[in-house]
C-alpha cells in the first residue's frame, strides 16, 4: 500500500476532478505490476496495472488500491467489473469512496461475488491524500484552504531590516507543492499589490501555474499593469473577483483591454467570500488554496469561510507593529496535527 500510495502521488495536482489512486498486484508476496491514474479522462489506476501486466493475474494474486474502486461508469467503464474479469480473489484497499451515494458499494459488490476484502489498510494517509476531492465530492463545494506563514507571535511580516521570507527553504519547497495541487490559488487585492507574486508552482518539475484568484472587492488593482498576474506568460489565468456595486466601467474596460477575465459578484461586504465560493462551485472548482494576508485571514476565520488550515509557523519574532492573522478570532484547540517541515512547525488540519 506504501507503494500505491507513492505511484498515485506522481499524479500530484494532475487529477481534479477526480482522485488520485495507485495500484499494485502482488503474486506470491512479490510486486509484479503497478499503475496509477494519471490525469481525468484517462483509465483508472487498477485497470493500468492490469495493463501493465499484461495477463492472467495468478491464483494467488492480490490488488492492492489506495481507493476503492469505482463501481459506477463514468469516462471510464467500472473497476468493479474489471477487477472481477481478472479473476482476483482478495483486494486490499486504503480508503473508502466519499461519495456518499458510493461509498462502501463497490465493495459490497466484490465481496457478494466472493472477493476477500481487506480494508482500511494505511486508511488515513490515503484519505489524507485526496482532501481536495473528498470534500467536493462529498458536498458539490470548493474546499477552501486557507494557507499562512507566520512568526511565533502570529505576525506575517519581519521587522524592519530582516528580510520579507519568515519561514526557511523546506517549507517555502511545500507551498510550492501546495500550488501545484490545488486548482486554483487566491490572494487578496492587498497582497498582490504589496508583494506582487506571481503564484505558480516552481521546482525540479519545472513551473505550472494554476488559475490565480485576486480578491478585490473595490477593483483596486485596475491600471497596476505592472503586476506579475497581470502580465506574465499566465495572465490569461488570473481573475480578478470583486463587487458588481463597486465595479466602475472604467475598471472594468482596463480588465477588459489587459485580457484578465473578471467577476462581479452580486453581494457586499458581509456576503463577498460567501458569494466567491458559490461562484467557484458553480464554475466547477474544486479546491481553493488561500495565500492570505493579516486581514483576509482574520476576515476568512471570522466568517468560518475557511474548510481547512495550513499555518506554517517560524522559530522567530515579527514586527511588533504588524498585525497578527488571527487577531480578534479564536483558532481551533484541537484536530490539527503539527509536524516539521525543515527548521518551521506546520500546523494543519479541518476548520469547523
Amino acid at each position: 500500500m506504501r507503494r500505491a500510495l507513492e505511484l498515485a502521488r506522481q499524479a500530484w495536482g494532475r487529477t481534479h476532478p477526480n482522485p488520485m489512486v495507485g495500484a499494485v498486484i502482488t503474486e506470491g508476496g512479490k510486486v509484479v505490476a503497478e499503475g496509477f491514474h494519471a490525469k481525468a479522462g484517462d483509465s483508472h489506476a487498477e485497470v493500468m496495472a492490469l495493463r501493465a501486466l499484461g495477463r492472467k493475474p495468478a491464483a494467488d494474486a492480490i490488488l492492492h488500491v489506495t481507493l476503492e474502486p469505482c463501481c459506477t461508469h463514468g469516462r471510464t467503464p467500472p473497476c468493479v467489473d474489471a477487477i472481477l474479469a481478472a479473476g482476483f480473489r482478495t483486494v486490499v484497499v486504503g480508503a473508502r469512496d466519499p461519495n456518499p451515494a458510493h461509498a462502501g458499494h463497490g465493495l459490497d459488490l466484490l465481496r457478494a461475488k466472493g472477493v476477500a476484502v481487506v480494508e482500511g489498510v494505511l486508511g488515513e494517509e490515503c484519505a489524507e491524500l485526496n482532501l481536495i476531492f473528498n470534500h467536493w465530492i462529498a458536498r458539490g463545494t470548493p474546499l477552501i484552504a486557507l494557507k499562512v506563514a507566520s512568526t511565533l507571535d502570529g505576525k506575517l511580516t519581519l521587522p524592519v531590516g530582516q528580510g520579507r521570507a519568515i519561514t526557511g527553504p523546506a517549507a517555502q519547497a511545500y507551498v510550492h507543492r501546495l500550488r501545484r495541487l490545488f486548482p486554483t490559488i487566491a490572494v487578496s487585492a492587498d497582497t498582490a499589490i504589496a508583494d506582487n507574486p506571481r503564484l505558480t508552482a516552481r521546482g525540479d518539475a519545472g513551473e505550472t501555474c494554476p488559475v490565480r484568484f485576486v480578491l478585490d472587492r473595490h477593483f483596486k488593482t485596475a491600471g497596476r499593469s505592472g503586476l506579475n498576474l497581470f502580465q506574465d506568460a499566465h495572465r490569461t489565468r488570473t481573475i480578478v473577483v470583486g463587487l458588481g456595486s463597486a465595479a466602475k466601467k472604467s475598471d472594468l474596460a482596463w480588465y477588459e483591454a489587459e485580457g484578465i477575465k473578471v467577476w462581479s459578484l452580486v453581494g457586499n461586504e458581509d456576503s463577498f467570500l460567501k458569494v466567491w465560493a458559490e461562484r467557484c462551485a458553480q464554475e466547477k472548482i474544486s479546491g481553493v488554496l488561500v495565500e492570505a494576508g493579516p486581514r483576509l485571514a482574520s476576515a476568512m476565520l471570522a466568517a468560518g469561510s475557511a474548510d481547512y488550515l495550513y499555518a506554517f509557523v517560524a522559530p522567530r519574532t515579527g514586527d511588533t507593529e504588524a498585525p497578527s492573522w488571527y487577531d480578534g478570532v479564536a483558532l481551533p484547540a484541537g484536530g490539527l496535527r503539527t509536524s516539521l517541515v525543515g527548521s518551521d512547525a506546520l500546523y494543519q488540519g479541518h476548520l469547523g
